[in-house]
Parts: structure tokens; C-alpha cells; sequence
């Protein structure tokens, strides 16, 4: 495993601790599991960009141009922000409410799947060096 690899299994294991908590209090409120699910998942997914930019991909500093900032910032939201939306909170209803799955465990296995597409789109198209 690569270093930059690493560091990607770490921040996408703490936005998972941040999206079970976010999950877990708005179901708890009475928010409906797919909205609960959909906020939790956006939560992570800017804890996520802000630690990939910070620390993952550190090798291509973009602080320096608010401009490239932002562009990051919405590709990271087209790339891995729309697969952990549409992959997660799907897989998280269908697994919990159509499956009977416990909702943390759905929740898991919606991460884990959406995980190796998320990687490379970063990798390859949100902090690719630039040409």
C-alpha cells in the first residue's frame, strides 16, 4: 500500500465516523433514514475534500489559488461527493429498509463499495497535478 493510499483509508475511515454520528443523531431526531442518510454523506464528503486536500494529496498544494481551491472543491463533489450520494445512501435504504440489515452495517457496506471509485476518480481528476 502506498503512502498516499494510507492516507486516503485514514480520512475515508474518520469521514466514515463522521457520517455513522451525523446518520445515527438525525435518525434519532426523526429525520426519514434516505435524507438522514444523503446529510450524513455530504457531511463526510467535506470533511473528506478538506483533509485530501490538507494531507492526502499535500504533493499538489492548491492554497495558493482560491480559484483552484473551489474547482477542486466541486470536482471532488461531482466525482466522490455524487458515487458516496448515490452509492451509499442507496445501498443504506435498500440494505436497511428492504434487507432488514442493521443500519450501521447498511451504511458500511454502501462506503465500502463507493470507496475504489473514489479513490481513483481523486486520484486521477480531483488533485491530478496540473498540466
Amino acid at each position: 500500500m502506498t503512502p498516499r493510499v494510507g492516507r486516503f483509508v485514514v480520512v475515508g475511515a474518520v469521514g466514515l465516523g463522521v457520517q455513522l454520528v451525523v446518520l445515527d443523531l438525525l435518525v434519532r431526531v426523526g429525520w426519514p433514514v434516505g435524507v438522514s442518510a444523503a446529510t450524513a454523506v455530504e457531511a463526510a464528503v467535506l470533511h473528506n475534500f478538506c483533509w485530501h486536500h490538507r494531507w492526502t494529496w499535500r504533493e499538489e498544494p492548491a492554497t495558493a489559488d482560491p480559484a483552484r481551491w473551489v474547482n477542486r472543491l466541486v470536482r471532488f463533489h461531482a466525482a466522490n461527493g455524487a458515487v458516496s450520494l448515490a452509492c451509499t445512501s442507496s445501498l443504506t435504504w435498500a440494505l436497511a429498509a428492504a434487507a432488514g440489515l442493521p443500519l450501521v452495517v447498511a451504511n458500511v457496506v454502501g462506503v465500502g463499495v463507493a470507496s475504489v471509485v473514489n479513490f481513483v476518480a481523486a486520484d486521477r481528476w480531483v488533485f491530478a497535478p496540473r498540466r
